[in-house]
């Protein structure tokens, strides 16, 4: 019983310890504005589309997918809450097929290939991007990704372990990765 306990106590220890070394080591927005042929932004918060339509706007890519979009979103609601820039009527592309990280990978696979893209920015949360590097690294292992994390105004990620709701996402998140780790490395 004792060995039992121990082994519990190992894998409780191990766990833990990995989570904490996960959210130490989530990346942080750069400092310049990456260049690449486009960009793909997930759904999740504002600041993302902000961002994407901001690097668009600065020609940090041809053009832009927001993928996992709702069905009943259109492109001038969005171009509404983008403040109607210039190059977001032109170059902005609506993904709708959607529904989790996978089939943002996917979705954004098919428009990569569609416009014979090389490189594609990334835009998403910060405690989101290493799943979603992951899965979009298996959807296109021949395309240069380039990580572009923003912080959501919401979470708290300098302090998360004095937010209970943020542990939660955070928590959530990490399992979310590690099976993660597994599904793409079985895919292959």
């Amino acid at each position: 019983m004792r060995v039992f306990l121990a082994v519990i106590l190992l894998v409780v220890l191990a766990y833990g310890l990995s989570f904490v070394l996960w959210v130490s080591n989530l990346p942080a927005t750069p400092v310049l504005a990456p260049q690449a042929d486009g960009i793909v932004t997930l759904t999740g918060g504002d600041e993302r589309l902000d961002t994407a339509v901001a690097l668009l706007e600065r020609g940090a890519g041809k053009r832009l997918l927001i993928t996992g979009v709702a069905q009943s979103t259109t492109k001038d609601d969005l171009a509404k809450l983008s403040d109607g820039r210039a190059r977001f009527a032109c170059c902005a592309d609506l993904g709708y097929a959607a529904e989790d990280t996978h089939g943002n990978a996917q979705e954004a696979a098919t428009w990569v290939r569609d416009n014979h893209f090389g490189s594609i920015i990334i835009v998403t949360g910060r405690y989101h991007m290493p799943r979603t590097m992951r899965e979009f690294s298996a959807a296109l292992p021949d395309v240069t990704l380039i990580a572009y994390p923003v912080d959501q105004n919401r979470i708290d990620l300098g302090g998360w372990w004095r937010h209970p709701r943020t542990a939660q996402l955070l928590h959530r998140e990490y399992l979310k990765y590690l099976a993660s780790l597994v599904t793409t490395r079985l895919a292959q």
